[in-house]
């Protein structure tokens, strides 16, 4: 296995081990520039089966990836996973102007001093971005420069080998919703700001043209939803999922259930203004010209509202199938409309497997 971002492997299946769920695409090429969905699944994990990134039981989650191949609709074997949170490290460097191969021999040096692990700990790669003026007038690179511990990195890998599969490369969760943003909506040179609301975490990515300005994970998703709705109305997990989502729950009425998710949605967007404000006090941006949201507590009410109240962009919800073809109804899926929001990472590094990032 190997922790790389940047190199094009062959032809896998996208596995997106997420704390509320695992869901998994494979795609192939269709014409000279689109995608098609050849197969696709998803799997419930059961409550506090990962948190905080971290994967509490194993079993559990190699079960729903063993039922996931279970299917017989995957053709490939191996699969690309993707990891987020704290023990992933991303930073934009400025380095001395080198050759790549000078590079990859001082590259672990150079990280030393940018990565708050002991660097024995950890898996590295990187990307160079391209020139930059540095101080004085002399010539600099910015290269992305990425880390993952290696801890993290065979937990995740080891669940996988649980469930007979082999995971021979892993990317990180925000890269892998910019792979499903740029083959769905192109390249543009305004930043735009990518927001991957998950259950229990949000992944925030600036990227203008197909470079990621910045990028940042905050610990907070839908789970807090999820809580505050059982803590108000003293409800059982399910059902506050349900009348988090608009679901009909007996007694609870969802105009009841909404000034709850207004108040959590007004601590979320705080999180994330504390992201922009860093964002624009490190970067040459300060003007963000549009929001894009994707993940499952994406679609929780009041949170788009919200976001564009507080930072005058457009948002929108990320479509992974806006270019990419999907038919449901040959793939089985009696829901179409439920997978959108949740697909893009998977859709994100089924993609690498068929473009390479």
């Amino acid at each position: 296995m190997e922790f790389s971002l940047f190199r094009k492997p062959k032809t896998l299946v996208g596995l997106d081990i997420g704390s509320s769920a695992v869901k998994a695409v494979e795609l192939k090429s269709a014409g000279k520039t689109g995608y098609k969905v050849v197969a696709f699944a998803s799997e419930p994990v059961p409550p506090d089966t990962i948190v905080d990134g971290a994967i509490v039981d194993g079993g559990a989650v190699a079960d729903a990836i063993r039922r996931i191949f279970d299917t017989k609709r995957f053709k490939a074997k191996d699969v690309v996973a993707s990891l987020s949170g704290n023990a992933v490290i991303v930073k934009k460097i400025a380095l001395p102007v080198m050759t790549e191969a000078e590079l990859d021999e001082s590259i672990h040096w150079e990280a030393e001093q940018y990565i708050p692990f002991d660097i024995q700990d950890v898996n590295l790669d990187y990307q160079i971005l391209g020139a930059a003026p540095g101080e004085g007038g002399k010539q600099t690179m910015d290269v992305l420069l990425v880390a993952a511990k290696r801890d993290k990195i065979a937990e995740y890998t080891g669940v996988i080998s649980q469930a007979g599969r082999t995971a021979v490369v892993v990317d990180i969760d925000a890269f892998a919703v910019q792979n499903c943003y740029e083959a769905n909506y192109g390249l543009d040179p305004g930043v735009t700001v990518l927001l991957n609301a998950g259950a229990s975490a949000i992944n925030v990515n600036f990227i203008a043209g197909e470079q990621s300005l910045f990028t940042r994970d905050i610990s907070v998703g839908g789970n807090a939803y999820t809580d505050a709705v059982q803590r108000e109305f003293n409800l059982a997990f399910d059902a506050a999922e349900r009348a988090k989502k608009g679901q009909p729950v007996d007694g609870v009425p969802f105009e009841d259930v909404r000034p709850v998710l207004r108040t959590v949605s007004e601590a979320v967007v705080l999180e994330i203004q504390k992201t922009f404000d860093f964002f624009k006090a490190t970067t040459s941006q300060d003007k963000i010209d549009r929001i894009v949201l994707c993940g499952g507590a994406s679609r929780v009410d009041s949170l788009a509202e919200l976001l564009e109240e507080r930072f005058g962009a457009p948002v929108e919800f990320l479509d992974p199938f806006k270019a990419v073809t999907f038919d449901a109804q040959r793939l089985g899926i009696d829901n179409p409309a439920d997978i959108a929001p949740t697909a893009a990472v998977a859709v994100g590094l089924a993609l690498r497997t068929v473009h390479g990032r």
